[in-house]
């Protein structure tokens, strides 16, 4: 794709959408030249010794090159298939080391939607750069928002905007997974979700299944719920009220058997934990399939 950059009109509707798309582009960066490009717009435009904030967010992806980002987080290396993750009102600079240049792929972007992404999320919470690589679905995903931008055809922000959180999602992904991928714990928790699956009705020793393996519990339990965004206790829990659900819907079984079935052993408790974990009595949804037949 050849070089461009787009500064886009922002309608009420876009704004309303809760994501909205201010600025794309592509820029190739030969070695020993003035960066950044006097072109931009002068809310975009900085020096290296004032650095900017800006009034939006932006991810740039580095495909080629390397050099430096600063914030008010610290100094970070900037190399070959860096994102570098800017936030809205947050002080910072960077620029490609004068003897390389570099290739960058940027959006920017605003709105509900970006703050919840970008300031809220665990995995991105705090990010400057994310070293993942040159990825084909990354640089797809930016090659595509560009292309739909350049038309600026009706509805054509909110299209972009999905993609912006597929993009987004891509790179939540590759962090949670590259801790991951081809490790011993990851074989494990994978073990463990199945043992789970198999005896939902169950109490399982995941201690023991750890021990077994050779892993501390603690370290297991602590990267299980980095892996899947809760705990081995919680999760095996979610497993029995999706499971207990299905039977009130589907069954002809009362609640007490339901409970038991699963193993608990207080339909008290049972009860207490269904509602906290779906937000309904479950003698209040066996009411309604009853009142539907």
């Amino acid at each position: 794709m050849e070089d461009f950059y787009k500064y886009l009109s922002i309608s009420q509707e876009d704004q309303d959408w809760g994501l909205y798309l201010n600025a794309v582009g592509k820029s190739t960066i030969p070695r020993n030249i003035v960066y950044p490009s006097p072109e931009h717009p002068s809310g975009y435009y900085f020096t290296w010794n004032k650095g900017r904030k800006l009034n939006e967010y932006q991810i740039n992806y580095i495909t080629e090159g390397s050099g430096t980002l600063e914030n008010e987080r610290g100094k970070f290396i900037v190399k070959p298939g860096s994102l570098m993750i800017i936030r809205k009102n947050e002080w910072h600079r960077y620029r490609p080391n004068k003897n390389q240049g570099w290739i960058e792929h940027y959006i920017g972007f605003d709105g509900k939607l970006a703050e919840h992404f970008l300031l809220e999320n665990q995995v991105l919470e705090g990010q400057s750069v994310i070293h993942c690589g040159v990825r084909e679905d990354f640089i797809d995903t930016y090659y595509k928002i560009f292309e739909l931008l350049k038309n600026e055809d009706p509805g054509n922000q909110h299209i972009a905007t999905g993609l912006i959180i597929k993009l987004l999602g891509y790179i939540v992904a590759w962090e949670k997974q590259r801790n991951f991928s081809g490790k011993p714990i990851e074989k494990l928790i994978q073990e463990a979700r199945f043992h789970m699956r198999k005896n939902i009705e169950s109490e399982i020793d995941l201690k023991k299944l750890a021990e077994n393996s050779f892993i501390a519990y603690s370290y297991f339990r602590k990267m299980f719920k980095k892996y899947t965004g809760i705990s081995p206790h919680q999760y095996h829990l979610d497993l029995k009220m999706i499971r207990a659900k299905e039977l009130i819907l589907t069954s002809n079984k009362n609640i007490k058997e339901i409970s038991y079935e699963l193993g608990f052993q207080s339909i008290h408790y049972f009860s207490r934990l269904f509602k906290k974990k779906t937000g309904q009595n479950p003698s209040h949804l066996r009411e309604t399939v009853s009142h539907n037949k």
